[in-house]
């Protein structure tokens, strides 16, 4: 019997967990706005956000827990919800969308337009009214025990900012512009220098190479990049 990989479900629950511990020491911790160990945390907690993302994405390729579909789907759905009340049930069809017709009128993600508008336009298709109504009962519940200030830059702000960060470096920057017809993803691709591509968006940047091995979680994906 082959010996089950459990390295995913092990970096999902890292990332989890991380992200977890992190909030519940920095709701509580003095903030100081002259103390770059405030600004530090803020982009920190972001990056853990934005990791939630990237682990319920790998779970929507199946890469979370391999050949146990079931505990693949709990993982994904976990993490998506904890970022923002993101519900991974919705969002599993519009990603298959996009690989499907990445960069056409049917793609979800993509639009023909700026920054901004594609931002909005973005947005949009990944944001409900219920998950904002979740946020506001949770923000109005957490600054009754909570600082303000705390939850404004450790809960609310991390999450805004990774939407930032999940959409320039892994929707607009690989799929703006025109792709030549031998370029079957319609995808570009960041510079190798893998210390930057995990920093920027957990190797989402090397997303012509997602695009081409879908089957990599992102802490393989570095090793497709030639």
């Amino acid at each position: 019997m082959a010996k089950r990989d459990n390295r995913g479900i092990f970096i999902a629950g890292l990332v989890i967990a991380c992200w977890l511990a992190l909030l519940v020491y920095l709701l509580g911790w003095p903030v100081s706005l002259q103390s770059p160990l405030t600004y530090l945390f803020v982009l920190l907690q972001t990056h853990l956000y934005t990791g939630l993302f990237i682990t319920a994405h790998d779970a929507m390729h199946g890469v979370v827990a391999p050949g146990r579909p079931k505990l693949n789907k709990a993982v994904g759905t976990v993490a998506a919800f904890l970022f923002a009340y993101n519900w991974y049930p919705r969002l599993l069809p519009r990603h298959h969308q996009h690989h499907r017709h990445v960069a056409t009128a049917h793609d979800p993600d993509y639009y023909q337009g700026t920054f901004w508008p594609w931002y909005f336009s973005f947005l949009k298709q990944y944001i409900t009214w219920w998950q904002l109504l979740l946020m506001a009962i949770t923000f109005n519940v957490l600054k009754l025990y909570f600082p303000l200030e705390n939850v404004v830059l450790f809960w609310m702000l991390p999450a805004i900012l990774a939407t930032f960060q999940l959409f320039y470096f892994g929707t607009y920057l690989p799929h703006r512009g025109e792709h030549k017809p031998e370029n079957p993803h319609k995808s570009s691709t960041q510079a190798k220098n893998h210390l930057w591509a995990f920093i920027s968006c957990y190797f989402f940047g090397y997303h012509y190479e997602h695009h081409d091995k879908p089957y990599l979680p992102w802490w393989q994906l570095y090793k497709a990049k030639i």
